[in-house]
């Protein structure tokens, strides 16, 4: 019985990192991408995120509950898992490891832009090009967003195709090779235009 729920949970942790969390992450940064045109381009993309009906029953249901979920059940596996990656070196076996390291950085990250962000907005603050270009101003900063930037995004790529081999998507050895290649494109576009976004505001 412990194992099915085990099981479960494990499923479910999966599932959620790609819908919604994973749609989510991508959807944020497109957004962000928006200051690559200009302050007034940002904001108003920003504004129209903000603007959205039932934005906070969305925030709350289909962003912040599934992505913590997800963030705390994933460093409990990070922590139970067993990591083989200096014994064996295989490509996977650094993946899997990797997965881990990044989901920690990733939780981490995300806390703290949540809490830069949208916890100030709560509090009176705009969330708006100026509020990122202030963050961002400082070397420290930027260097941390870059990171947990990066990071979120190699734990979300990655992560996917985890996703397609525990669901059945990706069975024969070939199936998974080309989500490898897949998924190394899908890191390697969305850091481009996350990076982008980063130093918009910079």
């Amino acid at each position: 019985m412990a194992g099915n729920r085990e099981f479960n949970y494990r499923r479910l942790h999966s599932l959620l990192g790609v819908i919604p969390v994973g749609l989510f992450l991508t959807q944020h940064l497109v957004v962000n991408h928006f200051a690559t045109g200009g302050e007034e381009s940002f904001n108003q993309a920003a504004h129209f995120m903000e603007s959205l009906p039932f934005r906070y029953f969305l925030e709350i249901f289909i962003i912040f509950l599934p992505l913590y979920f997800h963030a705390i059940y994933g460093i409990y596996i990070a922590f139970t898992s067993k990591n083989n990656a200096t014994k064996f070196g295989y490509f996977r076996n650094w993946m899997f490891l990797l997965q881990r390291v990044t989901g920690v950085i990733t939780f981490l990250f995300v806390t703290w832009h949540i809490w830069e962000t949208r916890v100030a907005a709560a509090f009176g603050a705009e969330v708006n090009f100026q509020m990122m270009e202030n963050i961002l101003a400082n070397p420290l900063m930027l260097t941390f967003y870059v990171l947990g930037v990066l990071s979120t995004i190699f734990h979300f790529a990655n992560g996917l195709w985890s996703f397609c081999v525990s669901w059945g998507i990706t069975v024969s050895p070939r199936s998974q090779l080309i989500a490898t290649y897949v998924t190394i494109g899908i890191f390697v576009a969305l850091s481009f235009v996350g990076m982008r976004a980063i130093f918009a505001f910079v």
